[in-house]
């Protein structure tokens, strides 16, 4: 990260939310060392969703890590979390260093080539509590991460570059979904780490 960087944080939605990009957090051989490194020592599992009844077992793989043995449900399934890995937790510190916040757990998501993404959806479950803050961490290919106003249906999209931090916090989740739409042209993997704050 540039630390004598003084340009201020540019807040990419247009009302209702508030999500700063703050860009490259880490150096190229810093986030090419972590991607390599969540690859081989995360537990990762295909991750399972319940959509209208349907069980489905998706491409994309998944892991839950915090504080505790914490529960987490979303899409209608239920995730115990583990103990922080020591990777996980110096990335976890540099990401509360720059945010100024803290956080208790990280969802982790692996997506190992464009064909995996992410439909519609607000991380708006009452584990996390109201306006909660959420700082997402991506390593490894770069993917475009779209915004869409509940009610306005306004579109807005940004690039998320390899190192790179987005923090999504405010009314974020009560007024907009995000997604992370499908492309031909990424062949290389992508982690994405999302650290929240579960209420206890």
């Amino acid at each position: 990260m540039d630390l004598f960087n003084t340009d201020p944080i540019v807040n990419i939605l247009p009302a209702d939310g508030i999500a700063h990009y703050y860009g490259k957090i880490l150096s190229a051989t810093d986030a090419r060392y972590y991607l390599n490194q969540l690859l081989q020592t995360i537990e990762w599992k295909n991750d399972e969703v319940v959509i209208f009844g349907k069980h489905i077992v998706t491409k994309r793989m998944a892991a839950w890590y915090g504080d505790e043995k914490f529960e987490y449900t979303y899409s209608n399934t239920t995730k115990q979390a583990l103990l922080w890995t020591s990777d996980l937790l110096k990335l976890k510190t540099l990401v509360e260093q720059i945010t100024g916040s803290t956080f208790n757990s990280c969802l982790l998501n692996l997506y190992h080539t464009g064909n995996e993404g992410m439909s519609w959806h607000s991380d708006d479950e009452k584990a996390l509590g109201p306006d909660t803050e959420i700082a997402s961490l991506s390593l490894g290919a770069e993917r475009k991460f779209s915004f869409r106003h509940k009610q306005t249906k306004q579109t807005t999209s940004v690039i998320l570059e390899n190192g790179s931090l987005l923090v999504m916090k405010g009314t974020t989740q009560t007024y907009w979904h995000h997604a992370l739409p499908k492309t031909k042209k990424v062949s290389r993997p992508r982690v994405n780490l999302t650290f929240r704050t579960i209420i206890l």
